[in-house]
């Protein structure tokens, strides 16, 4: 077998679904299901991010993101509202009944976030945290795991065979760019992992477009091609202000646009017979 084992399609030849409570029901993610993860960037303020919860919930966005713990370049950069930002999180599930999504960045801070999110995101700085990924592997709870800055597909495939070798199966792939020498986008997508990771691991596979391109205007045509290659899902940032957003406004959406998007995203998953939530 392959280096890694419980991840492959050697160990489990068909798709795996991650099933997720929700007051309606539960969202599944992956084979043939098409889900839309959306939100701000960061929690700011409770009123903009219950107001956007409202917004995002009646345009047909499947989970709530927003960062509670910012891992920002320089350290004078607002770096989240912490445990003050869950408490928002938590209203926000509580109003809407969309499961919430953020990124987890120490060990110390499972069980502040165990209760209240329904997916904890390991970013691409902590991918090979193999500390924190052997925690999560002791956890029940879904777990979204993007490539690391400059991680090959190998790499990328054995720190999710960490969470699973802990006895946790639910684990999503989020395709979320890689560094390279290109400077005019902040990375660059690998559309071909997308088919590739389908081929190799029976785990679903997102694609992060906002993140990937650093620029609102790419991460329509990015997406699209995300779902056209085969995605499972995406994960786009939306602000109402984006010029006045405390991080990443470059590549946020308008709520606007989003809608746009999602419709455009849906026409493409309906062609392809795509299960839509």
């Amino acid at each position: 077998m392959q280096a890694y084992k419980l991840v492959s399609r050697q160990y489990c030849s068909q798709d795996t679904i991650i099933k997720i409570p929700t007051p309606g029901g539960p969202l599944c993610i992956g084979a043939g299901y098409l889900t839309i993860i959306a939100g701000p960037c960061a929690v700011e303020s409770r009123d903009t991010f219950l107001e956007m919860a409202g917004l995002l919930k009646s345009m047909g966005a499947n989970v709530l993101r927003g960062g509670l713990f910012k891992p920002r370049t320089s350290p004078y950069s607002f770096k989240g509202l912490g445990s003050q930002g869950l408490k928002i999180m938590a209203e926000a599930r509580e109003l809407t009944g969309m499961p919430v999504i953020t990124e987890i960045m120490d060990v110390r801070d499972i069980d502040l976030l165990y209760e209240t999110v329904d997916i904890l995101q390991v970013g691409s700085r902590n991918m090979q945290n193999y500390t924190l990924l052997e925690e999560l592997g002791r956890l029940d709870k879904p777990v979204l795991l993007k490539r690391g800055l400059s991680a090959t597909i190998e790499e990328w495939l054995l720190a999710a065979e960490y969470i699973l070798n802990g006895g946790n199966n639910k684990v999503i792939f989020c395709e979320r760019g890689i560094r390279t020498f290109e400077p005019w986008t902040r990375n660059t997508v690998d559309i071909g992992a997308i088919p590739l990771i389908k081929q190799l691991s029976h785990l679903p596979v997102l694609v992060d477009p906002s993140h990937a391109t650093g620029r609102w205007k790419m991460v329509s045509p990015v997406a699209k091609a995300a779902v056209a290659a085969g995605a499972d899902g995406i994960m786009v940032e939306v602000h109402q202000s984006p010029e006045q957003a405390l991080s990443d406004g470059k590549q946020s959406l308008t709520p606007e646009n989003f809608q746009i998007l999602y419709k455009q995203v849906i026409a493409l998953a309906e062609l392809e017979h795509r299960e839509i939530l």
